[in-house]
Parts: structure tokens; C-alpha cells; sequence
């Protein structure tokens, strides 16, 4: 029997996608999580489509996540290295070399351009904030944003305010921007019991403690938590700080040192994917009172969790937390002290939040951002 073909007319009314996936091969983070959550619903969404990622671990995200091996994904191999190397010589190649029709990059395209590409630019805070980065990165960052923002044929953000901001910043019109917005895997972040056992082989004890999570970095604003903390007096629940140290992050152990705090507060700098979640879900009070922030995931995800969350009332963490946090401005030291005692301490009160907080984060959908997603891959490759 002779095996039945597609003719070429069909054939090539496809699109082929390809997407900067190197992420996979990086800590776990918000663009990674990003790229993650809207993937894996635009692969099930999209069988037309033809998904090309580019990344070293193959194996490994076939591994991980079933939705990697449909029939309409290739897992090209793309050796881990420089961003120099991998944007000017490896992705252009690879563009070139899977006849790819649109490729995504985020943040950078490539360097040297040998077709169309789509661009999520998840916030542009070296713009706005610029004195929560080194110098040397935020003026790389305008470089390639400016450039990103000019010649991307699909131009994508997380967040309303994101979009917003990058009209302003970049003179673009409004419509010129879409936004597929973050949302959460609830096969990682749900209420319950699930996990004790890894918090306490950190040290914790589950339902009695404070938590924030965020690099060791100005713009968390650990420092005003720190001393809102110590106001509370000896006998609040332990603060537990989750995150890596960044640049200047001798501030928050010498904050901790000045303000007699050593044995009250745990800072965890190597959390696995597979603790974070349990270290979330079990927290009695989730405080995240940074200064900035393009979005805000760490937010949805405690509130998909099924803790009671505080958080800053500035940048895009209101149009995440809506009216299901406490708000605080990020200055405000006895604010956010009370706060913290409020929930702490008002049971009733913790509980209404808790179930704001899972309201409000079911709000949030990979599938509705992947289809804005799809509509505008269409839109560029179709016309």
C-alpha cells in the first residue's frame, strides 16, 4: 500500500516555531517557569504548529515534561555557550538551519538576524529602577531591549504595567505589545499537607514561620522585612529568607547581625525545585515587599499555595496580588510590621486570605496567555 502524504501545498502552510529554550539549562526562574507554563499549554493548543526548542538538556525536558515529546516538537541540541556565542553564531545558524519562520528569544534577539523573530521583554526596570542594577548591565539591557523593541515582528510582556512601561520607555503604540501574562503549575504550588518532610529536614517547622523568597539583592528589599520583622518582638515565628546572594547582598547579613537577629532568622541559598514548593505551601505568612517588579510569580504562586500574602503596592504587584494581599508601601517599616502582626495574629483574617489568594490565582491561565500567544505567531506567519 503506498503510504499517504500531505501534498506540499499543505505541507508548507505550517509553521515552524522555534524557541530559545537555553533557560532549561539555567537555575530554575521566572523566565524559565514563564517559558515553561505558556509551552507546554501552546504545544497541546496548537497541533498545526511545528515547535522548534533549541537548548543543551534534551533529554532531560523530555524527561520532565511529557508535553516535550508530541508529535508537533523537535528538541534540537544547542550546546551550552557564551550569550555572545549563542546569539550571534548558534541561533542565527539554527534559525537558518530549520528553515524556522518565527523565532522567540527573550529579552536579546539574535545578533546577527536571518529571519523574523518574536520577543518577550518581561519587564523593563533598568529602565524605570535603575538604581537596583549594576550599571555596566542595565546600559547592556537598553541596548538590546531598544534594539528587541524596534525589530521584533511580535513584541510580548507579562503584565499590564510591563506593557505600559514599554510603550513609554520604547515610543511604542499600545496595541504594539501583547500580553501573555505568568500563571502557576498547580501540580507544583496547591494547599495541603504535601511535604512536611522536606521542610523539616531544612530546619522548619511546618505552619510556623515567615517566608520570603527573592536573590539576595537590593531590589528584594530584605532590609526594610528585616527591620519590620524585628519589631514584632522574640516571640514571632522564625523568618526564613530563600534566595541566592546577588550583588550587594552583604546588606541583609549585616542587617541581620545589627538588628540581634541571627537566631531568628534562616537564610536558605540552595532550595531545589522540589523543596520550594513544600518550603512555600507550609509557610504561615508569605511577606514579599520588594521595591519593583514586572511581575511579581513568587506571589501567585504563595497564593496558589494557600498562604495569606503581603506585598509591596507599587510597579506590577498590585494587578498580581489584586485585592487578595495586604499592601504596603516598600519604605514603610511600621506598615508592613503591622501587617505581618495582623495575619499573624488574626486567624479569621489569615483564613479570608487565604481563600482570596486561591481566587485570585486561579484569574491567571497559561492556556489564555498561550492562545494570545498562538494568535500572534499566526498573525506574523499568516498575515
Amino acid at each position: 500500500m503506498t503510504a499517504l502524504h500531505p501534498p506540499a501545498t499543505a505541507r508548507s502552510q505550517r509553521i515552524r516555531l522555534g524557541v530559545d529554550f537555553h533557560v532549561w539549562d539555567e537555575l530554575f526562574q521566572g523566565s524559565r517557569s514563564h517559558l515553561l507554563g505558556l509551552y507546554r499549554a501552546a504545544i497541546r493548543l496548537a497541533p498545526d504548529i511545528d515547535f522548534v526548542f533549541f537548548l543543551d538538556g534534551t533529554d532531560s525536558l523530555r524527561q520532565a515534561h511529557a508535553e516535550f515529546s508530541a508529535p508537533n516538537v523537535t528538541l534540537v541540541h544547542m550546546p551550552k555557550r557564551s550569550g555572545v556565542l549563542r546569539l550571534g553564531l548558534q541561533l542565527p545558524w539554527l534559525q537558518w538551519r530549520h528553515k524556522i519562520d518565527l523565532l522567540h528569544m527573550q529579552y536579546k534577539l539574535p545578533l546577527v538576524r536571518l529571519g523574523r523573530c518574536a520577543c518577550t521583554i518581561h519587564d523593563v526596570l533598568f529602565e524605570t529602577h535603575p538604581q537596583y542594577f549594576e550599571p555596566a548591565f542595565a546600559r547592556q539591557m537598553h541596548y538590546f531591549c531598544t534594539r528587541s523593541a524596534r525589530q521584533a515582528a511580535l513584541l510580548l510582556t507579562v503584565s499590564d504595567y510591563s506593557r505600559q512601561e514599554m510603550v513609554r520607555q520604547y515610543g511604542l503604540a499600545p496595541e504594539a505589545v501583547q500580553v501573555t501574562a505568568n500563571a502557576v503549575d498547580s501540580t507544583r504550588f496547591y494547599p495541603g499537607d504535601a511535604g512536611e518532610d522536606l521542610v523539616r529536614g531544612l530546619g522548619l517547622e511546618p505552619g510556623r514561620y515567615i517566608l520570603t523568597v527573592g536573590r539576595l539583592e537590593p531590589r528584594k528589599n530584605h532590609v526594610t522585612l528585616l527591620k519590620a520583622y524585628a519589631a514584632l518582638g522574640p516571640d514571632s515565628p522564625p523568618l526564613v529568607i530563600v534566595g541566592q546572594r546577588d550583588f550587594q547582598h552583604d546588606a541583609v547579613f549585616e542587617t541581620i547581625a545589627a538588628l540581634g537577629l541571627k537566631d531568628r532568622v534562616k537564610v536558605l541559598e540552595k532550595v531545589s525545585d522540589a523543596q520550594l514548593p513544600a518550603v512555600l505551601r507550609h509557610a504561615q505568612v508569605f511577606a514579599y515587599p520588594t521595591f519593583a517588579e514586572g511581575f511579581g510569580m513568587p506571589v501567585l504562586e504563595a497564593m496558589a499555595s494557600g498562604v495569606p500574602v503581603i506585598t509591596a503596592n507599587t510597579t506590577a504587584l498590585p494587578e498580581v496580588a489584586g485585592d487578595a494581599a495586604l499592601q504596603v508601601h516598600p519604605s514603610d517599616v511600621p506598615g508592613l510590621s503591622a501587617a505581618l502582626r495582623e495575619v499573624l495574629t488574626n486567624g479569621r483574617q489569615a483564613h479570608s486570605m487565604v481563600q482570596a489568594g486561591l481566587r485570585q490565582a486561579a484569574r491567571f491561565s497559561w492556556d489564555a496567555s498561550a492562545l494570545t500567544l498562538l494568535a500572534g505567531i499566526r498573525h506574523v506567519c499568516r498575515g
